[in-house]
């Protein structure tokens, strides 16, 4: 039996897809993730996610399930007891896993379900808490700064570094993976924070970045027919004051958290090869959703929203060695739930139940083959569903108007603005479809911003109507799941009640018998059927 590869899972929170020098952004520093894509993995540059928040997001891809299936599709529903999931099918698969705690997948008020999914949970905290930001202007408190999640420059301790709850992580499951020597295949997940808001950065990754380089923003002033979702976060975080040159200095240090990043994953790869066992992992590097970083006027996300920013994703996997890999970027659409299934695929592990995920194995051994023709992403809630209205569990009286999500739970409080909604793209054409509220539609090859919602314009009819057939039979195709396992019908005992009057004398225990061993109703009228052939020639004979 072949060795199975350690499966290997880095995981930042809230990195677009465009933050990687060789996905074309010439203000990006990533020079470890650029090597890699280029001689070691494939970098899917059509990579999405299925909820545009963290948890939801989440459930998703570590079950192969979009959210709507089990209702994973809000911060304050994790998985429970029961739900199948990644660690757990590698658990029972025979490997050996580690996580560290920032995993947002598993309710925290189920005492040990965390534990149960895993060999080794890594909690940290026992490092004192970083430097703060340096920016006069957040010390001061600038109104402008209020809800921005800006922070800016961060300070230096006495030994020159900026170490956080991340970089304790990194170097624990490097000192873990340099001390393995479990016969067991390893699954190691690292989840972290980075570059998730707030919008702050150390020396060196601070001054990487050259501001003069940074692709053009996406004006508010330049988009038409846009959600009242963005309008609303626009309104409450009342960031009219702040000028380009502000604009440039927030998506400079947001870049600049993803410099370290880079840095982050270097060193765990290296901890890999240092141990010996880089070449036996697959390695899977992505993003649960991105993050609006400036465009439209606003900044970190919102869940009813699907602009590419927040949608497309990261997404490098480096196959273990003797497995088909041609290095580089394809531009072959995936989802995130195709992480489950390629994670299992490589693993040797079969799910217990169906699922929607497709294994990018072939993707990754020839960049040209085609994945899917279309990808999807869903958000939102009912107006009725207070489980999904973040103001609401604040507390009675909602958030304080000073909490720096104040706006997004504001926002969310609008029952069309934050109405569930669900979006299909193919390469070319995007379009959103709103219980509430104006859909939209947007055609990508002329307008890659999605400046301009084209849903009335009628020259669009066609491709409107064709994308919300394909999202009908989407919404058909994975309405539920079902498990591999059979059910029996009936008990035992109702087996037995329906044979025993025809159960031929003498065989009454070994007829009881094939009953608790599970033989299926119609095998076992078969095999009465030979019993009392074989009762009857008997019978003849003597």
């Amino acid at each position: 039996m072949a060795k199975k590869p350690h499966i290997i899972i880095f995981n930042p929170d809230e990195m677009r897809w465009d933050t990687m020098g060789h996905m074309g952004n010439p203000a990006a520093h990533t020079p470890f993730l650029d090597e890699f894509a280029e001689k070691e993995a494939v970098s899917f540059s059509r990579a999405f996610c299925q909820n545009p928040v963290c948890v939801p997001s989440r459930c998703s891809f570590f079950t192969g399930l979009y959210p709507h299936v089990h209702g994973h599709r809000t911060m304050s529903y994790l998985l429970h007891p029961g739900e199948e999931n990644l660690f757990s099918e590698l658990k029972d698969g025979g490997y050996y896993v580690w996580m560290n705690a920032r995993n947002d997948l598993f309710a925290g008020q189920i005492e040990g379900w965390n534990e149960a999914n895993a060999d080794t949970v890594f909690y940290g905290g026992d490092v004192p808490k970083a430097p703060g930001t340096t920016d006069q202007g957040v010390l001061n408190k600038e109104e402008k700064y209020k809800y921005s999640h800006f922070e800016g420059k961060l300070g230096l301790d006495e030994n020159g570094n900026n170490y956080n709850a991340d970089d304790e992580a990194v170097d624990a499951a490097v000192d873990f993976v340099k001390n393995y020597e479990n016969d067991q295949p390893l699954c190691l997940f690292l989840g972290l924070l980075f570059p998730h808001v707030p919008y702050g950065v150390e020396e060196p990754y601070y001054s990487m970045i050259d501001r003069k380089k940074l692709p053009a923003r996406i004006r508010p002033e330049d988009c038409k027919d846009k959600s009242k979702m963005l309008s609303l976060l626009r309104n409450y975080q009342k960031m009219d004051d702040y000028t380009e040159e502000d604009w440039d200095e927030l998506r400079a240090v947001y870049l600049g958290m993803c410099a370290k990043i880079d840095d982050q994953f270097k060193r765990l790869c290296q901890g890999l090869k240092e141990a010996g066992i880089y070449d036996d992992c697959a390695i899977f590097f992505f993003s649960d959703h991105g993050d609006f970083d400036g465009d439209y006027g606003i900044t970190e996300k919102a869940q009813s929203s699907f602009e590419d920013c927040l949608t497309r994703v990261p997404l490098l996997i480096k196959p273990p060695k003797g497995e088909g890999l041609d290095p580089g970027i394809t531009d072959s659409m995936a989802e995130l739930v195709d992480f489950y299934a390629t994670a299992v695929d490589y693993a040797g592990v079969t799910p217990k139940r169906t699922h929607f995920g497709k294994s990018l194995k072939g993707v990754v051994g020839n960049r040209a083959e085609k994945n899917r023709d279309y990808v999807f992403c869903e958000g939102g809630r009912l107006p009725e569903e207070k489980h999904c209205d973040e103001y609401h569990s604040a507390g009675p009286d909602g958030p304080a108007v000073n909490f720096v999500y104040w706006p997004k739970m504001m926002a969310q409080t609008d029952h069309e603005a934050h109405a569930k909604a669900s979006m299909i793209r193919s390469r070319d054409y995007k379009y959103v479809s709103r219980i509430t509220g104006e859909d939209e539609f947007y055609d990508l090859k002329n307008d890659p911003g999605e400046n301009v919602n084209q849903i009335d314009n009628p020259a669009y009819s066609a491709e409107i109507a064709a994308l919300r057939i394909e999202f009908m039979r989407w919404m058909q195709r994975t309405a539920d799941v079902v498990p591999y396992t059979y059910d029996k019908r009936f008990t035992d005992e109702m087996m037995w009640a329906k044979v025993k009057n025809i159960c031929p004398p003498g065989y009454e225990a070994d007829v009881k018998e094939k009953i608790r061993g599970g033989m299926k109703q119609g095998m076992l009228y078969m095999y009465l059927a030979k019993l009392r052939d074989e009762a009857e020639k008997e019978e003849e004979k003597r």
